[in-house]
C-alpha cells in the first residue's frame, strides 16, 4: 500500500460538499446541453451564450471555494506560524487574473 505523503486535504462539512457538488452537477448539464447544442448545429450565437453561463457558473463556484479557502484554511495555517503560506495565496491570485 503507498502512503500519502504531503498531501493536503481539506475537510467540507456535509452541506458544503452537496452544495459544491449540485453546482457541479449544474455545470455539467450545461457542457451536455452544448456538446447537444453542437450535434443539433445550433446557431453559433447560442452555443457562445450557453458558454458563457457555463464560464460564470464555474467562477462563481471558484468565488465559494476561494473564501471558504481563505477563511479556513489559509487563516488556520497563519494560526499555526506558517507565514509561506502567503506565496500560495499570491499563486492562487495570479491564476485567477
Amino acid at each position: 500500500m503507498l502512503e500519502e505523503k504531503n498531501i493536503k486535504k481539506t475537510h467540507r462539512t456535509e452541506e458544503e460538499k452537496n452544495n459544491i457538488i449540485k453546482r457541479l452537477n449544474i455545470i455539467e448539464g450545461q457542457i451536455k446541453g452544448i456538446k447537444q447544442m453542437i450535434s443539433d448545429d445550433r446557431y453559433c450565437g447560442e452555443v457562445l451564450t450557453q458558454m458563457l453561463a457555463v464560464n460564470k457558473a464555474l467562477e462563481s463556484l471558484e468565488n465559494i471555494i476561494l473564501e471558504s479557502h481563505l477563511k479556513r484554511c489559509i487563516t488556520k495555517q497563519i494560526k499555526e506560524g506558517k507565514e509561506d503560506v502567503t506565496e500560495e495565496i499570491m499563486d492562487l491570485f495570479k491564476k485567477f487574473r
